[in-house]
């Protein structure tokens, strides 16, 4: 899978994965641990393997013993100069990071490679989305994957709350707009996981 996503991203953007195991909670920094409510042992292992995965990929940036917490509205807090975000399934644990350039911001989402049920997908789904060139198993769980990571893209330039209706979605183009006309770029994977990028480049408005 970690080949698979990286061949989807865009220059300067780096991508690490591995799966969640027992124990993966003495990944969080003191500060990190502090900053996450969350008590469920599962939540805090996944929270752990993203940023241990997100920890190294700045370190290859030349960016060590940083702390990413945990803001108020859930999503990472990182350091000046860097885009990036975290996801996790039951099982899979994916970090993206960039350095703010050509990439303005960056959203991710992983979820299983199966149907989306379709009361959910009642939810999601609007008469503008274009998901026909997705496998028609699995569109329905890409879609809801891409406004995930839509959303958790835009957040941090916008500053709006959105709903899955005020995302729409044309993965035939492999973008998305927002109802205050945000445009994001999309690109996804299905190894095997359903794995979706969402990133601004660095002239969108």
């Amino acid at each position: 899978m970690a080949e698979a996503i990286a061949a989807i991203a865009p220059a300067n953007v780096r991508i690490g994965c591995r799966m969640i195991r027992e124990g993966d909670d003495v990944h969080l920094l003191p500060e990190e641990a502090h900053s996450i409510p969350a008590r469920q042992p599962a939540m805090r292992r996944a929270s752990g393997a993203a940023r241990w995965i997100a920890h190294g990929l700045l370190a290859e940036l030349g960016i060590n013993d940083v702390a990413i917490l945990r803001a108020p509205t859930g999503a990472p807090v990182w350091p000046d100069g860097i885009t990036g975000s975290l996801t996790h399934d039951d099982y899979m644990a994916v970090a993206a990071v960039a350095p703010v350039g050509h990439i303005r911001s960056l959203g991710i989402d992983v979820e299983p490679a199966q149907p989306l049920p379709d009361d959910i997908f009642a939810l999601v789904a609007t008469p503008a989305d274009r998901i026909d060139a997705a496998d028609r198993h699995l569109a329905g769980r890409i879609l809801f994957a891409a406004k995930e990571a839509v959303y958790k893209a835009v957040y941090p330039l916008d500053r709006e709350v959105l709903g899955y209706e005020d995302i729409t979605v044309d993965l035939n183009a492999g973008r998305a707009t927002t109802k205050a006309g945000r445009k994001v770029s999309l690109a996804y994977c299905v190894a095997p996981r359903v794995f979706v990028l969402a990133f601004v480049n660095g002239d969108a408005r």
